[in-house]
């Protein structure tokens, strides 16, 4: 175990705010926001500078707490009918190639805002036929319809992110369920075979070597064909603490390990996060 009171040397990355500075004017512009910065993710600059954004429907409040993630929490507005269009907007601008679209969790809408994101593959398929559509959902609280409304609407890729151990849920995701997170996934395989799958966890919370392979089984018995690692690294003091800062050696070991499961693509490295460098996942 590596000292957490400081980062290793493998944990800075530069940041280039000029590439920044461009992108967050096109956003502002079209009023929209990314999870690269509510979450405060440190593949931003990066991200940023290659034109790739990671779209956050459906505001920038979430209805969960949970101790890990640095998005606000608490009574978020209505939601925006015209977000939408103003996604495929943004994403016909940067021309991309691979589109992802994320949201905070939305409780308190009778669908946990499925239909906002059906919506916004539907404008993405529309105005950019060629690209790739990804999704990043929550649970819906285990909603079969809200399921049935974004399938329906055609992504070609849809995660969602177990994020952790079943131990770890009570401290990590108090409001979320893991076996609820692997019916949804497995739910999506029996609805419709065709669009690929995708779950992700963050090391370095206390999860042992075990209890990794347990879940990356559980996966694989719901047909989830994608899997990212990478290293949770705490936003603030109030968050759940880093408890080990896991090298790029036991990153590359673990990625290996769960190949061996049958994964078609596994990302694992101290920085991936679940919509780090999409493509990968379908041409790597």
């Amino acid at each position: 175990m590596i000292n957490t009171k400081r980062k290793p040397p493998w944990l800075h990355k530069r940041f280039e705010f000029r590439k920044c500075a461009e992108m967050n004017l096109l956003l502002r512009g079209l009023d929209l926001r990314t999870v690269c910065q509510d979450a405060r993710c440190p593949n931003i600059g990066e991200c940023y500078s290659r034109g790739h954004a990671t779209f956050l429907i459906l505001g920038d409040c979430c209805t969960r707490n949970c101790g890990f993630c640095n998005l606000q929490s608490g009574r978020p507005q209505a939601a925006d009918p015209e977000e939408p269009r103003r996604v495929a907007e943004a994403a016909s601008r940067l021309s991309l190639r691979h589109v992802v679209v994320t949201s905070v969790t939305r409780d308190d809408l009778p669908d946990g805002g499925a239909q906002i994101f059906a919506r916004t593959v539907s404008e993405l398929k529309s105005r950019m036929p060629h690209a790739v559509v990804e999704v990043l959902i929550p649970d819906f609280q285990g909603l079969r319809s809200s399921l049935e409304t974004l399938v329906a609407s055609g992504p070609h890729l849809i995660a969602h992110n177990v994020e952790t151990v079943p131990r770890l849920y009570p401290e990590v995701r108090p409001a979320a369920s893991y076996r609820r997170s692997l019916i949804l996934l497995g739910t999506v395989k029996k609805m419709a075979p065709r669009i690929r799958t995708k779950s992700g966890l963050m090391l370095g919370l206390g999860e042992t070597g075990e209890e990794l392979q347990a879940v990356w089984k559980d996966l694989r018995r719901q047909g989830c064909e994608f899997l990212s690692m990478g290293q949770y690294l705490s936003p603030s003091k109030r968050h759940v603490p880093v408890r080990q800062y896991v090298s790029p050696q036991r990153f590359a070991r673990e990625r290996q390990n769960a190949y061996g499961l049958g994964f078609r693509y596994v990302a694992s490295a101290p920085y991936v996060r679940s919509s780090y460098l999409p493509e990968e996942y379908l041409t790597g």
